[in-house]
C-alpha cells in the first residue's frame, strides 16, 4: 500500500484513511475509535501503555492482543500495575497472549507509578490537553504523506512525560497515541470520519 494515498473507497461506499486496509479489525477500530477524544484518566494511560508496547510492532498487532492486555494487566488499573512485583512481572513474560518485553513490562509499572504521582495533585487527562489548549487540533491532510510523524507538540509532551518518570513515550509514540486519542485529528480530509470527529469537540 502506498504511503501516498488519500482516502480510498471501501466496499460500503465509504471513503477511509488507507493505513487501515481491508482487515475488518481495523477498520472498525478506525471508524469507532481512532481520533476520538478520550478525556478519560485511565483510558488515556492505557492507550498510552499500548503505544509503547507497539514500539518496532505494528499497531494491528497490538489490537489483536488488546483483550489479552487487559486481561494481564488487571484492566489497565495503575493503582494495581504500579504495585505489580517480580513474581507478576515473571508470569507476564510467560504470557504468550501479550508482547513479552521486560524492558516494555517494567516501564508500564513505572508508567502506572507516574501516573499515581500525577493524580494525587492534577489529572493526567488535563495534563495531556493543555498541549493543546484543551481544543483537538483539526488538521486537513489529504494524503498519508503529509501526515508528521511527529510534532514540536509530541516533542514536548514527550519531555514532559518522561521527566516525570513515563517509559516508552517517544515524541513518535506520543503523536501516534494524539492521533489515537483524538488530541488531534489525522483523519484524512476525504474521509467520512473527519467531519464526524471533529463534531466530537467537548
Amino acid at each position: 500500500m502506498s504511503t501516498l494515498r488519500g482516502a480510498i473507497k471501501g466496499d460500503d461506499g465509504k471513503k477511509r484513511c488507507p493505513w487501515p486496509g481491508t482487515d475488518p479489525l481495523y477498520v472498525e477500530y478506525h471508524d469507532t475509535e481512532w481520533g476520538v477524544p478520550e478525556y478519560d484518566d485511565r483510558a488515556l494511560f492505557e492507550k498510552l501503555v499500548l503505544d509503547g508496547f507497539q514500539a518496532g510492532l505494528s499497531w494491528i498487532t497490538i489490537l489483536r492482543k488488546r483483550e489479552n492486555f487487559r486481561t494481564a494487566f488487571d484492566g489497565f488499573k495503575p493503582e494495581k500495575i504500579a504495585r505489580y512485583n517480580a513474581k507478576k512481572t515473571a508470569s507476564l513474560m510467560n504470557d504468550a497472549g501479550i508482547v513479552r518485553n521486560r524492558m516494555k513490562i517494567d516501564g508500564a509499572v513505572l508508567s502506572a507509578q507516574a501516573w499515581l504521582e500525577i493524580q494525587e495533585k492534577d489529572s493526567f487527562s488535563e495534563l495531556l490537553w493543555s498541549f493543546v489548549d484543551g481544543k483537538p487540533v483539526q488538521n486537513r491532510f489529504k494524503s498519508m504523506n503529509e501526515v508528521p510523524a511527529e510534532t514540536d507538540m509530541a516533542k514536548r509532551m514527550s519531555k514532559e512525560l518522561k521527566a516525570r518518570g513515563f517509559k516508552f513515550c517517544g515524541p513518535t509514540i506520543v503523536y501516534a497515541f494524539c492521533q489515537a486519542t483524538g488530541l488531534v485529528n489525522d483523519h484524512l480530509v476525504d474521509c467520512f470520519r473527519h467531519s464526524e470527529v471533529k463534531k466530537l469537540v467537548r
